[in-house]
């Protein structure tokens, strides 16, 4: 048994400057950009996130800009057998995390826990 939830939206930037990338993101979404976060380093940046929110973070990418979306769980190899079995399948396994592609194309990766409060509002599988 294991549990699941959405974590964040990734804005992935196609840009030499990250900065302005999230300085733009910051104002669009009404939220401040968090340069305290540890998610905020390298080629990423955080933006606040209000209590019981999903992250939003930015991070510079070497391909087309594009959004996708992390998912977090208690037990990453489950969850990706899990989205395999619904269609999904592994583009690449990273130290901490895997990035998947859905029957539909879009891109998403399955995440450790990252935000407060997990398990709330996860989903409990089998």
């Amino acid at each position: 048994m294991h549990h699941s939830r959405l974590c964040a939206l990734l804005i992935d930037c196609d840009t030499p400057d990250i900065d302005t990338a999230a300085d733009f993101w910051a104002q669009a979404l009404g939220r401040a950009r968090d340069p305290a976060h540890p998610g905020t380093r390298g080629n990423y940046r955080m933006l606040e996130t209000p209590p019981g929110e999903v992250l939003v973070q930015l991070q510079r990418v070497g391909h087309a800009s594009r959004v996708h979306l992390d998912i977090e769980t208690d037990d990453i190899p489950a969850e990706v057998i899990r989205l395999e079995g619904l269609g999904a399948r592994v583009v690449e396994r990273l130290e901490r995390w895997v990035v998947m592609e859905a029957p539909t194309g879009h891109r998403f990766c399955i995440v450790r826990v990252q935000r407060p409060g997990f398990p709330a509002n996860a989903t409990c599988w089998p």
